[in-house]
């Protein structure tokens, strides 16, 4: 079984297979594309798989693991949590941090709490326990624990 976070974070799912040499499809779940650099360890439960070759496809990347040499290797990895180490981040948040953080706006008013982070093509939005979507960038603060927010006027009126 994989360590949980923060020792690996979840950062991608393999799709299909791709050709009949082991290449496979791949959704990140990070924006850190270096997740995809040759020689780069993934996790896929308590198998590792090291990143051999990938190149972007789309909406996603077609990644070809050491080891992986045939469309059977390929179609078995099909569906797998692909998780890894954390990269020393720039300030910006981790999902796993924002779960269950209180949510402010600027003024100091409680908002409610995160309790999941949505993926969105444009921004990643929180999604507080009372149902309102708030995108990522509208995060101006984190704190262990806090969220604080600029919205603009109106985001939050019924």
């Amino acid at each position: 079984m994989p360590k949980s976070a923060p020792d690996r974070l979840e950062v991608g799912r393999i799709g299909k297979p791709h050709g009949l040499k082991g290449d496979v499809t791949v959704m990140l779940v990070t924006d850190r594309s270096e997740r995809t650099d040759p020689g780069t360890e993934l996790f896929a439960g308590d198998r590792t798989l090291v990143v051999e070759k990938a190149r972007p496809q789309r909406a996603g990347w077609v990644v070809h693991f050491e080891s992986v040499d045939t469309l059977d290797a390929a179609e078995a990895l099909r569906g797998s949590v692909l998780h890894a180490a954390p990269i020393e981040s720039d300030g910006a948040p981790w999902v796993h941090e924002l779960i269950g953080c209180e949510v402010r706006d600027t003024t100091g008013q409680v908002l409610g709490t995160v309790k999941v982070i949505e993926a969105n093509p444009a921004h990643d939005m929180l999604v507080l326990d009372g149902g309102a979507l708030v995108p990522m960038p509208f995060v101006v603060e984190h704190t262990s624990g806090l969220v604080v927010i600029d919205p603009p006027d109106g985001l939050f009126d019924q």
